[in-house]
């Protein structure tokens, strides 16, 4: 089986981790940087609201073939019209086209509906024309505020209920997080915000919170007894429980992503402004922003309040105690091995210590063999030390001599 393969099992027994709430300074700094960033584009530039929220009017036709118009000449036509100069002009397709002009009165709009229909060489009754007034978008707005905060109330009640409040919070401030990147991504872009686009809000906020509720509940699990083993920390057993997690979490969002992506690439170049394009770019920032969030920041916002009670800043205290006492023991052990070995080697008298077990030098064995077959001829066995010092006589003298070769002259002779 490949590494990828069984990354999952290995993260999940501990044998490989990824430090993510060690490192919460660096998520954090990561995440108020781009928070920064998307309070001053919407400060700066605002929102791009669609005809649904500021009402307005909508022409909509498609041309035939053989008629060839440029945004440039439907613009001009719709102004010359009676339009205001923002209008929004749109191209659907190769032939498709829609104008987006502000509420205007009842002859303007035929007026500007004549122009078009002659522009683009159609019947009049080939040009749709749909009137939104502002009320509706102060309507579904009004509404789309009432939804957030009941489901931001009923969130509260759920997570303090099930787990405790302090995960609460940390699911909130994901949220809040997730909501603030999306508005942001929003307002540098400059795509309209529709009803569709707060339908996908409500969708991101559900999906992040229920991948923050599966991390918080294998955390409950991991630190459900630690203040009775009192081996570790707070932060390291949500650090394993994030690790445990990790892969589903992933995967999870890859498969979530994969159609949103599709649709998205679909809607934008097929289809253009539509319903479809907005609910598919809300889903598909507000899920990376949520799997971010889930791992990156309600994890270690949830560490760092559990460490601030008091129980659990003992416990940091006695786990870091008893880390020094365990290395002060192992140095004072190490440092009793080192002086026995030296009263050791002192009681030998001084002397080196040789290792039986090592293999004599070449050179030795040659001496020693020298030595033993000179003093057997002379009727002597030699000793062991005598061998032994002739050897290191030799080794000091230098290097061994080779036997001188004999040329082919020297062996006629012989002959």
């Amino acid at each position: 089986m490949s590494r990828l393969g069984t990354l999952g099992g290995r993260l999940y027994r501990g044998e490989v981790s990824i430090d993510f709430v060690g490192r919460q300074k660096l998520w954090y700094m990561i995440s108020g940087a781009i928070v920064l960033i998307s309070l001053g584009a919407l400060l700066v530039r605002g929102l791009h609201y669609s005809v649904d929220f500021q009402g307005g009017s909508i022409y909509k036709f498609t041309t035939s073939a053989g008629v060839h118009l440029t945004q440039t000449d439907v613009a001009n036509t719709a102004v010359s019209g009676g339009s205001p100069t923002s209008v929004i002009v749109e191209q659907v397709g190769k032939s498709g086209w829609n104008v987006q002009t502000p509420a205007l009165g009842g002859p303007t709009q035929l007026k500007i509906l004549a122009a078009l229909a002659k522009e683009a060489h159609l019947p009049k009754g080939q040009v749709s024309l749909t009137s939104v007034g502002p009320s509706w978008g102060s309507q579904i707005s009004g509404k789309a505020l009432e939804a957030l905060i009941a489901f931001l109330i009923v969130i509260v009640l759920y997570l303090s209920v099930a787990f405790e409040w302090r995960m609460a919070v940390s699911a909130l401030i994901a949220l809040a997080h997730d909501i603030m990147i999306t508005v942001g991504v929003y307002a540098l872009t400059g795509f309209e915000v529709s009803p569709a686009t707060v339908i996908g809000l409500l969708t991101i906020l559900g999906y992040s919170l229920y991948d923050t509720v599966v991390v918080f509940d294998k955390v409950r699990e991991n630190t459900a007894g630690l203040l009775a083993t009192r081996r570790t920390r707070y932060s390291e057993a949500a650090n394993l429980a994030l690790n445990q997690t990790l892969v589903r979490s992933i995967n999870t969002s890859l498969i979530a992503l994969l159609p949103v992506v599709s649709i998205l690439a679909i809607s934008v170049s097929l289809l253009g402004n539509g319903e479809l394009k907005d609910l598919s770019l809300v889903l598909f920032v507000g899920m990376l922003s949520g799997t971010y969030s889930s791992i990156c920041i309600a994890t270690p916002v949830l560490a760092d309040l559990k460490e601030r009670q008091s129980e659990f800043k003992q416990l940091t205290k006695q786990i870091a105690q008893r880390a020094s006492s365990t290395k002060r023991q192992t140095k004072v052990a190490v440092a009793g091995a080192a002086a026995k070995a030296a009263g050791g080697s002192a009681q030998t008298g001084g002397g080196v210590a040789v290792d039986e077990d090592v293999p004599p030098d070449e050179s030795v064995v040659a001496a020693e063999e020298e030595v033993s077959s000179a003093t057997v001829v002379a009727g002597r066995v030699p000793s062991t030390s005598q061998g032994r010092a002739a050897a290191q006589v030799r080794t000091t003298a230098g290097p061994r001599q080779q036997p001188r070769r004999t040329t082919s002259a020297q062996r006629k002779k012989r002959k």
